[in-house]
């Protein structure tokens, strides 16, 4: 049975909070199992890479803790184990606050982070049974990766044990190289946005094998042939630009190979995220703790101005009280 974080969306308060729920006071727990989000553009089989990964995982006798975020999916093809659906009913937020299917989907997940701290607290339960914890993500991957609810959520988990970000490519409508150059945008701001352990898994390889898209990450050459050969006039001078500048970001870029179909490509899936999760041991704990560090200096030193400044009035006040009592003395001996 699906578990979830709150019983009726008519329980859950409206408004989203400002800082994210933290998942232990303490800091975040590297010895727990990860959590991996989901990304990807609509259409490039996130859910169906889901599916197969949690199939993988559940062949090899240890089945994954999956999470559902995608509040209009009408049917998940995987075992679910927290499910936005059982929290906030969509059609319900569509009709009571008059909204488009967009922004319905905003505030669903609006709705859910409210009370994403009880999620937390699940994930960490059952950490210790599971090899990780799979989220999928809304089909609109701006509902998510641009939201303020989509940036509490990635936070309140990277703040509570090691998390890791997937994004899924469609490797079919990557043959175009504009469409191509789309993607790796969209990647390297949700790298750069998230700072969070990153790799890209180039679905649909049984369609088309996307060895192309690596060459043109690795081959600037390669990469312009493709542009001559598309024609695409003005586009094609903007994408070679932008290959240029996204050089770096490729640099330092895992990719993966694989197919939600066959199946193909889930073992080196697999070690990708144990990659990135060691990579969020050594790189991300100790940032978030410099992090910590400094917020809590600046918070102290806020308090101490505070402190002072009612210091400072406390005194005026005082030394106007005195001069007012002198002046009261003068006027009786008067």
């Amino acid at each position: 049975m699906a578990e979830s974080a709150a019983s009726s969306s008519k329980q859950i308060p409206s408004e989203v909070p400002t800082s994210s729920p933290a998942g232990s006071s303490d800091g975040p727990d590297p010895n727990l199992a990860p959590s991996v989000i989901v990304l990807g553009m609509a259409g490039s089989g996130k859910t169906s890479f889901v599916q197969r990964l949690t199939a993988h995982l559940h062949a090899k006798k240890t089945p994954p803790y999956v999470v559902n975020l995608d509040p209009a999916v009408r049917k998940v093809p995987y075992p679910v184990n927290i499910d936005i659906r059982d929290t906030v009913k969509y059609k319900q937020v569509m009709t009571e606050y008059g909204l488009g299917p967009n922004g319905a989907i905003l505030t669903s997940l609006n709705l859910f982070c409210t009370r994403f701290d009880k999620v937390i607290e699940l994930i960490r339960a059952r950490s210790s049974t599971v090899p990780l914890t799979i989220i999928d993500t809304p089909g609109q991957i701006e509902a998510f990766t641009w939201s303020a609810s989509g940036t509490i959520i990635t936070e309140a988990l990277a703040s509570s044990h090691p998390t890791v970000v997937v994004y899924v490519c469609d490797s079919a409508r990557a043959t175009a190289p504009a469409t191509f150059m789309s993607n790796m945008l969209y990647a390297c701001s949700i790298l750069y946005r998230t700072k969070l352990p990153f790799f890209v898994v180039f679905n649909k390889a049984d369609i088309v094998r996307p060895t192309f898209a690596q060459r043109w990450m690795t081959d600037f050459e390669r990469f312009d042939e493709a542009l001559e050969d598309s024609r695409g006039g003005y586009s094609n001078d903007l994408a070679r630009s932008l290959s240029l500048v996204l050089d770096e970001f490729y640099c330092g870029l895992k990719t993966v190979i694989c197919s939600a179909l066959t199946g193909e490509g889930m073992d080196e899936v697999l070690s990708a995220i144990s990659e990135c999760s060691q990579q969020y041991r050594d790189q991300y704990l100790p940032l978030y703790a410099q992090m910590r560090a400094k917020k809590a200096e600046e918070t102290l030193k806020k308090l101490k101005e505070e402190e002072d400044s009612k210091m400072g009035d406390l005194t005026s006040d005082v030394r106007a009280l005195d001069v007012g009592k002198v002046r009261d003395s003068d006027d009786e001996s008067e």
